[in-house]
């Protein structure tokens, strides 16, 4: 398999997820400005979405959407348990907070990487995604992850999304739980060995 990321971005997500998994993969840096990766090839004819992350399976099809990505990579190895069985309220579970989070998270932070957004809209978004990470760190007080003490391709999804926030100058102190989930997710071995991969640390 072959992933396709931008350092940092979403595609952080799936990146984490294969290291936790122990899965056998390569990685093809994206320049999301110019549509290329590092080989020179137009991105666009991987994934004519043109952003990442894009997995290229062994077989040639691609598959792209973050959640999406990370659902298929776990169910590549359930034993690493990132991804409760297909049918248990577990599992909807896990879908529920992927759903949430690039839905409300995911796409509210987004906005703000866009330079012409206006003082007020950015004012509003701001104020959105406080009401969003509030949720986010009134459900994590009592737990190590999202749905208790397993860490799931949820938590690497947010993990993802929330590290942006200190690029973007927004401080995360508000969320004493969510910044304490921050660093416990950092400190694994595999999101640290992502991290490093991606020129992050």
């Amino acid at each position: 398999m072959k992933l396709f990321y931008s350092p940092g971005a979403c595609s952080l997500s799936p990146h984490i997820v294969l290291n936790e998994l122990g899965l056998p993969y390569t990685v093809e840096k994206v320049d999301l400005k110019q549509h290329t990766t590092a080989s020179g090839e137009d991105f666009y004819t991987i994934n004519s979405k043109g952003y990442v992350p894009a997995l290229q399976l062994d077989n040639g099809a691609v598959l792209t959407e973050g959640p999406a990505i990370v659902q298929y990579l776990a169910d590549q190895n359930p034993q690493a348990n990132l991804l409760p069985p297909a049918g248990s309220l577990e599992r909807a579970r896990v879908q529920e907070w992927l759903n949430f989070i690039g839905t409300e998270v995911h796409k509210t932070l987004a906005a703000l990487f866009n330079p012409s957004i206006s003082a007020e809209a950015k004012s509003k978004t701001i104020e959105t995604f406080g009401k969003r990470l509030g949720f986010v760190d009134k459900a994590l007080q009592g737990n190590d992850f999202l749905t208790g003490k397993q860490f799931s391709v949820a938590d690497a999804y947010l993990f993802t999304i929330v590290n942006w926030a200190p690029m973007l100058g927004i401080d995360l102190s508000p969320w004493p739980t969510v910044a304490e989930f921050q660093k416990r997710v950092a400190s694994r071995p595999a999101v640290q060995k992502t991290l490093q991969t991606e020129g992050l640390i």
